[in-house]
């Protein structure tokens, strides 16, 4: 493809399925260019029927640069599912994209907002765009955007920013004006100090990921207001291109959700409350907002999503009661908690140091005598602070689940309990009594004294039964030290049992987990900085909350790992441990577990707390403490917890009640559902789905000599194994050689990405799926080749009554496609297969239907050499009469093509416009002819 800079004198080009990276100069003066045409089949060199077939696949499948409305589809290593093509048509119908993605968990955002991006990149609207993401989330998107849309995007967090400008930027140099592709934390960017440069330089598109932590909240402060502000200057362009991204567009703050829906379009930013809310508005944002749950896209037109069974273990399953010894201990800790935390003596910032101490400590014997063990060896974090606010944040960001406001990742640390009195003879009784706790604590490890990892071990035991792979969620580091020893001395190598946790780096995290997921039965034990950023629904399909967290947030991101598209496993199993007579436990789950599940399982998607989980837990525990004279936690007959707890519930049933409505009024009513199926039909037949790559590399295997075997997988398309020990050197080689076969030649491969994870998951663009296409397209145009498919033959069959010629075509277009920054073209490849029967200045040519069974004709026999050879030299003969019509043909199907582009964009209006106009002469690549028998 020749580029538009270039010369007489230089030329630019570029393969047309390649990239700008690989473009090249030709200097005319040297190397001389001129137009060539694509020479017709030789029937010297012809074929069989299998050969027709096996031509046409791998020239669809090599093909990288459709035609078609939807450009990407050809260059990309998934096969969207039908839903996930909504966001997609409602992006093309929007000039700037500005688009809200709310679809509920595990549905596959990133997937459908990658589309995006991929899209308008193929397509010339935009050349850059950046995700911005917590930095937990980073390398999640780096590896999705590689993997499945061959985007290679930089990571711009903290550790690497100042590493990416050595290498990249020039003095005064912005990294996004080199970059074209970044992946970029949210908090790193919006500093004061980073924020500016970055509006100067974004790219026109911009993806914001959990996009809800970004929005405006009258009573946020800090980082959710840096985020926002952010946010809405990139809005402020208005050519900027905005897909914001969250499963929780609505968290019952209806000022929040205001200034989410107003980055979309300054009509939104009052957004009138129901009462209000005309139907015209309520229409205008919903072509800009797409929220959808699992049951609305399950069984989406007439097509089937499998996502499991989420199976949750009835409330006593999880049940267990304390050893005597351990009650013993729980008596003791929450004594010495009560009698410090209420403690009035000392300043205010002492006062408060002691509650977070108290708190620490009541969290880690909840979770284990190890984390008790290692709470009463620490200082508390907050004693090193010198005021009480300061005191406050120090220890709620060490006790508490709070969301990520920061580059730290969620902190799995176990907080120390130690409040180091100022006053000495306090000081000397806060000592004595601590170091009792711990040797106490010391006493515990195990699960003879220590009942939860006894229950634990049963449940495990039931699951290794069962044949589950469970990941047992814990809070703290040492828990999960102490969980994984004593479960892998258990199971004494039956199962493999991996620990993994904050303290080690994210890139080791995936290996280890990987590394398991490879063994026959495992158990992850993992701490919540696993609970976010990593998919892990190939390897595990159980969930045990070994600690309850006090946000219940984070028991749908743990569950949410393994209970999502693409597991394997029909069914998932949920357990939630706790102590039956564990005070601490019974508040987290009274107050604020039971409830998120009630509204969950009501609503079929969950409603996040209305007020800061944190904050209810804090004042709960204000409210217990304060009964200095009662010694155990006594939350029935606390009157102002009660209160509490009444108050948060009923708020939580007005905002659910509110996301219900919102749900309604927004429904995504914009695009109908045959609108979709057309679209979906068009790019399947013009690059062939996942089924047509399964039959094509199973035939061209086999054409060429090799053994392919089934093998079954846990979904609808079985696997392969491909002995390749037989084909040519050639065909080895274009697939990856001995670095991929291995020396026995021998590969397994597998078709569905919900499949189990053995074997090479093949897509269209994989590199075995491309080499096979490109090898048997090569060597079918080379004329001195002998490849398995041919570009000519014929057969004698039943299926016709007359002399009938199928015709193997390639066209290719001019793709001209509108936007605020004028129209931009690029050169496009079609595909089609085209019958007539007669002679062909006496041709009648047939449609579509009626082709496809002549491909599918039942071989009476295949002609002799010297009969197939004059039969397609009588077609070919008269070739000129067959390039008249195929002219009219790629005039139609360009007219075609740009009535589908346009119709995919008709909504956004003059600037979104497709122009589609054909290159003459049309390439014959393969002729066949059927002969009647």
């Amino acid at each position: 493809m020749v580029l538009p800079d270039s010369t007489e004198e230089l030329l630019l080009v570029r393969p047309l399925s390649g990239t700008d990276d690989e473009t090249t100069g030709i200097l005319t003066a040297i190397e001389k260019v001129e137009s060539a045409t694509f020479s017709w089949p030789d029937p010297s060199h012809s074929g069989d029927q299998r050969s027709a077939r096996l031509l046409r696949e791998a020239l669809q499948l090599s093909s990288r640069s459709s035609a078609g409305p939807f450009r990407s589809f050809g260059s990309i290593a998934v096969e969207p599912r039908p839903y996930q093509l909504v966001p997609l048509l409602m992006a093309l119908r929007l000039d700037p994209v500005r688009l809200l993605i709310a679809d509920d968990v595990g549905i596959g955002k990133t997937v459908e907002a990658s589309l995006i991006a991929k899209e308008m990149l193929e397509s010339g609207t935009v050349s850059r765009f950046a995700v911005l993401c917590p930095p937990h989330l980073a390398e999640q998107w780096q590896k999705e955007l590689s993997e499945k849309f061959h985007i290679d995007a930089e990571l711009v967090l903290s550790g690497t920013a100042r590493r990416l400008e050595r290498k990249w930027c020039a003095p005064n140099e912005s990294l996004f004006e080199v970059l074209p592709y970044t992946i970029v934390s949210t908090d790193f960017i919006k500093a004061d100090s980073r924020r500016d440069e970055f509006l100067r330089t974004a790219p026109e598109l911009i993806i914001v990921d959990e996009a809800h932590a970004c929005a405006a909240d009258p009573d946020s402060r800090g980082s959710k207001h840096q985020r926002f502000e952010l946010l809405s200057s990139l809005a402020a362009d208005p050519n900027r291109n905005l897909v914001l991204v969250t499963a929780t567009p609505h968290s019952g703050n209806e000022g929040a959700f205001r200034s989410l829906v107003g980055l979309l379009g300054d009509r939104f930013i009052d957004l009138p409350d129901d009462d209000h809310l005309t139907d015209t508005l309520r229409r205008s944002l919903a072509r800009h907002l797409v929220q959808r749950r699992r049951n609305d896209i399950a069984h989406y037109l007439a097509e089937d999503t499998a996502f499991p069974a989420r199976a949750e273990l009835p409330e006593v399953a999880g049940q267990y009661k304390f050893t005597s010894e351990y009650a013993d201990f729980v008596h003791n800790v929450i004594g010495w908690a009560k009698e410090s935390a209420s403690d009035g003596t000392g300043k205010r910032h002492q006062q408060r140091v002691r509650f977070w101490a108290a708190l620490a400590l009541l969290r880690s014997i909840s979770s284990s005598p190890a984390a008790a063990v290692a709470a009463l060896a620490s200082r508390a974090g907050s004693a090193s602070t010198e005021d009480d606010a300061d005191a406050d944040d120090a220890g709620s960001s060490s006790v508490l689940d709070q969301d990520d406001d920061d580059e730290t990742g969620r902190l799995d640390v176990t907080p120390g309990a130690d409040p180091e009195e100022s006053d000495a003879i306090s000081s000397q009784r806060s000592r004595r009594r601590i170091n009792e706790l711990a040797r106490q604590a010391n006493t515990l490890l195990g699960p003879k004294s220590d009942a939860k990892l006894a229950h634990t071990i049963t449940l495990c035991e039931k699951l290794y039964d069962d044949e589950f792979n469970p990941i047992v969620f814990c809070r703290y580091i040492d828990t999960a030290r102490y969980v994984a020893e004593h479960l892998t001395d258990h199971f004494q190598g039956r199962v493999a049992v991996v620990a993994v946790t904050g303290e080690i780096a994210a890139e080791e995290r995936e290996r280890r987990v990987a590394e398991l997921g490879s063994k026959e039965r495992r158990i992850l034990v993992a701490t919540d900085c696993l609970s976010e950023g990593i998919n892990l629904q190939a390897w595990f399909d159980a969930v045990l909350h070994y600690d309850l967290p006090w946000n219940p947030t984070r028991l749908e991101q743990r569950e949410g790992r393994v209970d999502r598209f693409g597991q394997p496993s029909p069914e998932v199993r949920i357990a939630t441990i706790y102590g039956q007579d564990n005070r601490i436990d019974q508040a987290i789950r009274n107050v604020l577990l039971r409830k998120h599940r009630e509204i969950r399982n009501r609503l079929g998607v969950s409603i996040s707390v209305p007020v800061k989980s944190a904050n209810v837990m804090v004042s709960v525990w204000e409210a217990i403490f304060q009964e200095s004279e009662q010694l155990e936690l006594d939350f029935e007959g606390n009157a102002g917890v009660q209160e509490t707890i009444k108050g948060v519930h009923a708020e939580w049933e007005r905002v659910a009640a509110s996301e219900e409505r919102s749900r309604t009024r927004f429904a995504q009513h914009a695009i109908a559902t045959e609108e979709v199926a057309a679209e979906l039909a068009e790019v399947r037949a013009a690059i062939g789905s996942r089924t047509d790559v399964a039959r094509f590399v199973r035939d061209a295997v086999t054409a060429a000599g090799g053994q392919v075997t089934v093998e079954k997988t846990g979904s609808g398309l079985p696997g392969l194994s491909l002995n390749m020990s037989s084909v040519p050197l050639a065909m080895r080689e274009a697939v990856g050689g001995q670095q991929l076969l291995g020396k026995d030649r021998t590969i397994s491969v597998r078709f569905e990405a919900s499949a189990e994870p053995s074997g090479v998951y093949l897509t269209r663009t994989h590199p075995v799926v491309e080499g096979l296409a490109s090898h048997l397209l090569n060597s079918a145009l080379d004329a001195e080749g002998s490849g398995v498919a041919a570009r000519c033959g014929g057969i004698r069959t039943s299926a016709v009554s007359t002399l009938t010629t199928i015709l193997l075509v390639r066209y290719r277009f001019d793709v001209a496609i509108g936007s605020r920054n004028g129209k931009r073209s690029t050169l496009a490849e079609d595909t089609g297969v085209l019958a007539f029967s007669g002679p062909p200045d006496q041709a009648v040519w047939h449609d579509g239907p009626t082709v496809e069974s002549f491909l599918a004709a039942e071989v009476t026999d295949n002609l002799p050499r010297e009969q197939r050879e004059g039969f397609l030299r009588v077609v070919i003969d008269q070739r000129s009469a067959i390039d008249t019509v195929l002219d009219v043909f790629a005039s139609e199907r360009a007219a075609q093509l740009q009535a589908a582009h346009n119709r995919v964009r008709k909504e956004a209006g003059a600037t979104g416009s497709a122009t589609v106009t054909a290159h003459l002469p049309v390439d014959v690549v393969g002729l066949y002819v059927l002969i009647p028998a």
